[in-house]
């Protein structure tokens, strides 16, 4: 494995090649629910127009390429790790394994696996990281979309479920506003017990 930085579009060319797939995490950070990643393989002879980082995109922009990734792509898998995972494994640990996951899911054996970050797990195929190759490999680009959509379309059925966290908005990330939801509604079952702030708010309430 190497781990890529400043990639050059030279680069790009060399490691954008054959069913490469292109692989991203969502909801690393969040106090609840699972870490969402997906890996893709893009169609090179189907290109999808405006793809770029999850989050320099908007929530409307993500929905419209969400669907239009899903037809285009050759294959398209999405993994997670759940809140419990999360706390035995910790959040790297259960990143990687989630990956690994999304990867196994693929309905096409990729070629190289390019991973958005500075790490990867072992796949069992030779994989590159690249850092903020979310927003220069097209396929780690599509990767983070579905992630992102994803979870976030988990986060309001969980917002449906329980209103009062206000999960819609702050999609689990310890925001001031889900704080004081915490501190005052308490901890649900999706949440990770092993986070700082929800592993002491069971420490003051048990």
């Amino acid at each position: 494995m190497a781990v890529i930085k400043n990639i050059t579009p030279e680069q790009v060319e060399l490691l954008c090649v054959g069913h490469y797939a292109g692989v991203d995490e969502v909801g690393r950070g969040p106090l609840v629910g699972d870490v969402v990643t997906c890996a893709v393989i893009l169609d090179p002879n189907n290109p999808i127009a405006g793809l770029n980082d999850s989050k320099k995109l908007s929530e409307k922009k993500r929905d419209l390429l969400y669907p239009e990734i899903m037809e285009k792509a050759l294959a398209v898998s999405v993994g997670r790790a759940s809140p419990a995972e999360i706390d035995e494994l910790n959040i790297l640990h259960a990143t990687m394994l989630a990956m690994q996951r999304a990867v196994a899911g693929l309905s096409i054996k990729p070629s190289h696996i390019l991973v958005d970050g500075n790490r990867t797990p072992e796949f069992g195929i030779s994989a590159d990281a690249v850092i903020k190759g979310d927003g220069l490999i097209a396929a780690i680009s599509a990767a983070s979309i579905i992630a992102k959509v994803t979870r976030d379309h988990e986060m309001a059925e969980l917002d449906a479920l329980y209103p009062q966290y206000g999960f819609a908005k702050h999609k689990g990330y310890p925001t001031k506003a889900h704080f004081e939801a915490l501190a005052q509604y308490g901890v649900l079952p999706e949440y990770r017990k092993s986070f700082k702030p929800v592993r002491e708010w069971l420490a003051q309430n048990s």
